[in-house]
């Protein structure tokens, strides 16, 4: 039992750590010109974009946890500031999808650096043991999340 509670604890105290990082990370970035525009969910719609590539609205939706017209109004903020385009699923003409266009891509990039920067900054102030754990960590949280991502989309043969 005290071993399930000291998992327990660490699995939290880990998650509190990551998501003070990522606040850390977050504030030392300056959000490029057109992300100072964008309010949050469009701008988490432009990352959830990034990821999927292409999505109709009902995908977005599901993701988001938000209705249809709700989504339907950010994509057209988005199209209205040459971030996301529209265009007919060719799977099914009934259909419309959402993708970035290559400004909306750009700005993903300048975002990714930004945070990669800032990342780096905070990393350049560690030992060089200290980094060679958190590589071995690193690598290891990357393929139990390789794993788990395939177990929940396995790929399609």
């Amino acid at each position: 039992m005290r071993h399930i509670d000291e998992r327990d604890e660490l699995i939290d105290r880990i998650a509190r750590i990551q998501h003070e990082l990522a606040r850390y990370i977050a504030r030392s970035r300056f959000l490029p010109g057109p992300a100072s525009n964008l309010t949050m969910r469009q701008l988490q719609v432009t990352v959830l974009l990034s990821s999927l590539g292409s999505a109709s609205g009902q995908d977005l939706a599901r993701h988001l946890g938000v209705s249809l017209a709700t989504v339907t109004g950010i994509v057209d903020r988005l199209v209205r500031h040459g971030l996301a385009c529209r265009h007919e699923d060719p799977d099914d003409r009934r259909v419309r999808r959402v993708e970035l266009t290559p400004k909306g891509k750009a700005l993903i990039e300048e975002l990714q650096d930004a945070g990669l920067a800032g990342l780096r900054r905070l990393l350049d102030h560690l030992d060089l043991d200290t980094l060679r754990m958190l590589d071995l960590v690193g690598i290891r949280m990357y393929e139990v999340g390789r794993r788990l991502r395939e177990q929940a989309d396995p790929p399609l043969r």
